[in-house]
């Protein structure tokens, strides 16, 4: 459980720093899940651009 644990706590740091995510520009849960779902998207790209060149 604690390397599960590393991984989501990896992008949720991502999120904050890298997506701007630490302090959210939105109001409202709608926008704020929205906005929390491209970040994610975002991060994913990243990672699978990382993956293809390794």
């Amino acid at each position: 459980s604690q390397r599960i644990r590393k991984r989501i706590e990896e992008v949720w740091g991502w999120m904050k720093t890298v997506g701007g995510f630490r302090k959210t520009r939105f109001k409202g849960r709608e926008r704020t899940e929205l906005a929390a779902y491209l970040v994610g998207a975002a991060y994913n790209l990243v990672r699978m651009a990382r993956l293809t060149a390794a």
